[in-house]
């Protein structure tokens, strides 16, 4: 008799009885079959069709899987779905395709799980069996063709326009070239409508892609225009570029993803893509809820109109938070494929990670550092090189910019995905827990980040008129560093016994971080900082040290200094709006006509 254990558990074995290893069923019939059942690893007969990757429907309830292995005439699947009542001899039916997604316009505001499945409506809990795709939107969406019937297309070309919030197009399929023998009529349609014939195949606009493979570029562009977060800490000191790559390593309670929720809302990218990849559900509630409440600046709209949310949670099987972050990173092609600028969050990397060495250690294979397996940096390296910026097959410039959150056990960033994701990332905004515990938001901390993009996006923020941006940037690192420095020597002997430049020098550093650095996330007035106010709060900073140097470099003692009540320039933030720079000039001046009676 065969026994069925708890699956969830990953430790139950059931088996076939040995007459019936060969997987034909009792009836001779020469269909696949179960043959084990291991937690989620399930071995089945193996017909000569499958292919690594492919996707199985398991059992009566249909289950999904994926095909991890095949050796001889047995394939080993990895389902994506609990599979509790799972047994062998239960028939198993290969699809004869790789995990794909329905990729359409209706993405947009919608929440899913890792297989790009709807979660509106289902439920406090997913149920095992369920389509691999959900129901298509009812919605009609406005269509506006751009070419006629008779003209040549190719992949990637544009056919029309689909209205909404983003500006989004119908494209010709990237396996598809031809005549365009027919076009659908200006007005609105269904995602689930014929919209065009070309090459004698129907185009609508939902259309399917495997989500393990890249989709096509015409070619990769240089990386040179500054993504603006809103975020002081990150636009000033370590600034990405459109179409980059971000590693945000922080310890439990350093404030990853406040981070990246704002950015999340503040970016000016076109699409947001936003991955919980293991995350706890309470944590992926609240950013879906805030982005439901958030008004969008751009259309007045809500936000979440322009963000596909992918809602993978710690109690998700494995294999769907494995494909969770390949369901992103296809997302956000799509979106950039038709020209728009997109940001794919992945929070967190590290758990993606997790799920990787729990699929290495079922599969049995041999473990690397600490049980990851040894190609972990294959992964993480094929991942991030997902984001680019390219010029599309249709002629547009379109970009992916990935950020994700790294959470090393302990805050220890020697542990194995910390060390290889910055091998690959161009940017790393290291959060410090000190800063956090200090209530110090953002927690980015100044010595131990890094931005490979600053020496080129110096160059664009000088094209777009901004020449100064590079010293200004230069000048608070150098401020800041100095500062640091100091601040283990005042520990050690007072700030009375150092020398009056050295005295003013701790006192930029704590200037710096409190009026220009350091922001509130909760204030309607400095949750984003526009580019203008970015600039006039450290312009401002930095004439008041200037003007403090003067000071004591004149003869006037550093306790007068220091005396100076700062407390305008300190508020500046939180007084000018977010793209206001009058508040913040009118603190500068009344600062320094305090230091002139000081004087």
């Amino acid at each position: 008799m065969t026994s069925v254990g708890n699956p969830s558990s990953g430790s139950s074995d059931t088996r076939t009885p040995p007459q019936s290893t060969s997987g034909a069923a009792p009836d001779g019939a020469d269909r696949p079959r179960v043959l084990r059942v291991a937690g989620p690893l399930v071995e089945i007969t193996c017909p000569p069709t499958v292919a690594m990757h492919d996707l199985v429907v398991l059992g009566t309830a249909r289950l999904s899987g994926e095909v991890v292995a095949i050796h001889g005439d047995t394939a080993t699947i990895e389902a994506y779905e609990y599979t509790g009542g799972l047994a062998p001899g239960h028939p198993a039916e290969p699809q004869g395709r790789p995990l794909s997604v329905r990729l359409a316009p209706d993405l947009l505001g919608g929440v899913f799980d890792g297989l790009l499945r709807p979660l509106a409506g289902i439920g406090d809990l997913l149920t095992a069996g369920g389509p691999m795709t959900g129901e298509p939107d009812r919605r009609a969406w406005s269509f506006t063709p751009r070419v006629a019937a008779g003209a040549s297309a190719a992949a990637g070309d544009v056919l029309g326009e689909i209205g909404g919030g983003v500006p989004l197009l119908l494209l010709v399929p990237l396996d598809l070239s031809g005549e365009v023998t027919w076009v659908a009529a200006g007005g609105d349609h269904r995602s689930t409508d014929v919209l065009a014939v070309v090459g004698g195949r129907e185009v609508r606009m939902a259309q399917s892609w495997p989500v393990r493979r890249p989709r096509p570029v015409a070619r990769r562009l240089s990386a040179d225009v500054p993504l603006n977060t809103g975020q002081r800490a990150v636009d000033l000191l370590f600034p990405v570029a459109r179409g980059s790559t971000v590693a945000v390593p922080g310890g439990f309670g350093t404030g990853k993803t406040m981070l990246l929720q704002q950015i999340a809302k503040w970016c000016d990218a076109d699409v947001i893509v936003y991955v919980g990849c293991g995350e706890r559900g309470n944590e992926m509630a609240d950013v879906i809820e805030e982005l439901e409440e958030l008004t969008d600046p751009r259309t007045g709209g809500r936000l979440a109109e322009r963000t596909v949310t992918i809602a993978n949670t710690s109690n998700m099987p494995m294999m769907a938070r494995e494909a969770g972050v390949h369901t992103g990173a296809t997302v956000a092609e799509y979106f950039r494929d038709m020209g728009l600028d997109v940001v794919l969050i992945a929070d967190s990397t590290s758990r993606w990670a997790e799920a990787l060495r729990e699929f290495a250690s079922r599969m049995g294979e041999l473990p690397a550092e600490e049980g990851y397996p040894a190609g972990l940096a294959s992964q993480l390296a094929a991942f991030y090189e997902r984001a680019a910026a390219v010029r599309t097959l249709g002629g547009a410039t379109g970009s992916v910019t990935v950020i994700g959150a790294v959470s090393p056990p302990g805050g220890d960033r020697a542990e194995p995905v910390t060390a290889h994701t910055e091998r690959f990332v161009r940017c790393l905004w290291s959060l410090d827990r000190d800063l956090a515990y200090a209530r110090h938001y953002p927690a980015v901390s100044w010595s131990e980040s890094f931005s490979r993009d600053a020496t080129t996006l110096a160059a664009a923020h000088a094209r777009a008129g901004d020449a100064g941006w590079a010293e200004r940037r230069g000048r608070v690192a150098r401020q800041l560093a100095e500062a640091d420095r100091l601040a283990d020597l005042v520990e050690l002997v007072g700030i009375t016994a150092l020398p009056p430049r050295e005295r003013i020098s701790v006192l930029a550093g704590r200037l710096l971080r409190e009026a220009a650095i350091q922001q509130n996330a909760l204030s309607p007035a400095d949750a984003y900082s526009a580019p203008e106010k970015t600039a006039a709060l450290v312009e401002a900073v930095l004439t008041v040290i200037d003007r403090c140097l003067e000071l004591v470099d004149s003869g006037i003692p550093a306790d007068a200094v220091e005396a100076v009540d700062f407390t305008p320039l300190l508020r500046a933030r939180e007084t000018a709006g977010p793209a206001e720079t009058a508040p913040v000039a009118a603190a500068r001046d009344t600062v320094l006509a305090r230091l002139k009676e000081a004087a």
